[in-house]
């Protein structure tokens, strides 16, 4: 195979800009799978450039040129941004490869604009895509192996590609690791729900433990596994062997059912200084949660008692949230979060909208046999934009004004005042207050009162969130616009739009191809 010069895109966040969080913290999110690929991809031997997109970059002069095959990681929110990066790339002769959620969750459309479209992805297949190389148009080809890959490169294969990152951040450098993939609860919503748990090489983590004390005096490392802890003594056992008593800081993503005291105890002495665990939901979820049955009020006493003794171990918390779930109904999940933030003032609370990302999740197809699902652009597709789900149980005035109504209690400055005051450290204490002023907070505030207002004063607004036109307001289309700037005029024509039912077509067609089999 001829030597060839390939490049990889990394989009962390859809648009330019330069606000403090991202600033801070956008570096910080670099995934692993395009460090991964680069490092795959330089052991066959080829030439690789990584660039990792935080907003911050200019992203018409700052990517890698002069490219035979590009690599475009992206989460749904950058699949328009994705899509006129390919269309650049194509016109100037290079073959294109789309991978990362979206890349999972609307395959059929990313067909549409890719050469190649990559669901799960391993070794063998990067190889088999760099065997391949050619041109698939007007339709991709969509490629996926039988399994999420048993074994990647860790930080000391990767570490190139990692510390050209970590060198935008210019405070608090976090190093990517993960161990393990998919997850063991079936949460209806979540693309991990129908992915085997399956965890890492234990040695390949201790090895990048004692790798990263060799670099920094005292490394942070966020773990980027769905669910962190599922074999928690072995977890434990394996950082308590590499690493002296808390040398390290870690985050992780984790289930309250796994926080235990006990386990807390551990993970304190271990180094953990941020989890962030999922509530979900008042009224389900309760196996995640490790509420079993209790509902309502009950659950809240429960949840908000766990997380205070979280908090006495570990100094920063996020809580998750999804609103709009089918199970709620009327004010009282809104308000028993209300009361959640005032029962557990230092965690801070993120809140999703319910979404249907395309096929990431066996519910979409029950919303889309419903009829329910919008066609809301993917740019807005973040879980905090757009609600691409129509409400079961509310309409979209009372659902708005439920969500502002929190928000607004969620991020008033008397919960911002008692979440500074009660969190016990100053980095916490900080990045709440950053979060809470920023895009997060505020900024989302803004943007619920913006679309609130619309629905009431403009019709066709209303009708497009009713599902009875299909016609983008130009609300939308200006945001698209502006934050794509001069990537606008490369977005194909149409790519704004998609099927929002290609999971639902795709499924009937398969079930039609096996009973004439």
């Amino acid at each position: 195979m001829r030597k060839l010069r390939i490049g990889i895109i990394d989009l962390i966040t859809k648009a330019h800009m330069r606000t403090l969080w991202a600033r801070t913290m956008h570096a910080n999110l670099a995934g692993i799978m395009p460090q991964v690929i680069a490092t795959w991809c330089e052991q066959e031997g080829h030439e690789v450039k990584l660039f990792c997109y935080t907003g911050l970059e200019d992203l018409t002069k700052e990517v890698p040129k002069n490219i035979n095959l590009v690599f475009i990681s992206a989460f749904t929110q950058a699949a328009q941004q994705a899509y006129a990066l390919s269309n650049r790339y194509r016109a100037e002769g290079a073959i294109t490869v789309l991978g990362g959620p979206h890349a999972r969750c609307y395959p059929q459309d990313a067909q549409n604009y890719f050469d190649y479209v990559l669901g799960f992805t391993d070794k063998q297949l990067i190889h088999d895509v760099l065997q391949d190389r050619s041109q698939h148009r007007p339709l991709g080809h969509y490629l996926s192996a039988n399994q999420q890959p048993t074994s990647l490169p860790g930080v000391r294969e990767r570490w190139k590609y990692i510390e050209q990152t970590l060198i935008k951040s210019p405070f608090i450098k976090i190093v990517p690791m993960i161990g393990s993939m998919g997850c063991p609860y079936t949460c209806s919503f979540c693309i991990d729900s129908i992915v085997p748990y399956q965890p890492l090489e234990f040695d390949v983590i201790k090895d990048d433990l004692r790798f990263l004390l060799k670099k920094f005096k005292r490394p942070w490392v966020g773990w980027h596994d769905p669910n962190f802890g599922i074999r928690f003594d072995d977890y434990m056992e394996a950082i308590e062997e590499a690493v002296p008593p808390n040398r390290i800081d870690f985050i992780a993503e984790s289930s309250l059912s796994l926080l235990s005291e006990p386990h807390l105890k551990r993970l304190k002495q271990n180094g953990f200084k941020a989890i962030l665990p999922g509530i979900e939901s008042w009224y389900d979820m309760g196996n995640k949660s490790g509420t079993g049955k209790r509902q309502g009020i009950e659950k809240l006493i429960h949840v908000s008692e766990h997380v205070n003794l979280i908090l006495r171990y570990i100094p920063y918390v996020q809580t998750n949230f999804v609103l709009g779930l089918d199970c709620d109904e009327g004010p009282e999940p809104f308000e028993l979060t209300k009361k959640f933030v005032d029962m557990a003032p230092a965690a801070f609370p993120a809140y999703s909208l319910l979404t249907a990302f395309g096929q990431a999740a066996p519910l979409n197809l029950e919303y889309q046999r419903e009829g329910r699902v919008l066609t809301f652009p993917f740019h807005f597709l973040n879980n905090n934009h757009a609600m691409n789900v129509k409400p079961k149980n509310y309409s979209w005035t009372e659902f708005y004004d439920f969500l502002i109504d929190l928000t607004e209690h969620s991020f008033s400055w008397r919960s911002i005042v008692n979440r500074f005051r009660e969190a016990t450290s100053g980095i916490p204490r900080w990045l709440n207050l950053v979060r809470a002023i920023s895009s997060e907070g505020f900024g989302r505030l803004k943007f619920h009162r913006e679309v609130r207002r619309l629905l009431d004063e403009d019709r066709t607004f209303r009708d497009y969130f009713e599902g009875e036109t299909t016609k983008l307001p130009q609300f939308y289309i200006n945001i698209i616009k502006k934050d794509l700037g001069a990537l606008w005029e490369w977005l194909p024509e149409g790519a704004i739009y998609h099927d929002p039912y290609a999971y639902l077509k795709a499924e009937l067609e398969n079930e039609r191809s096996r009973i004439t089999a």
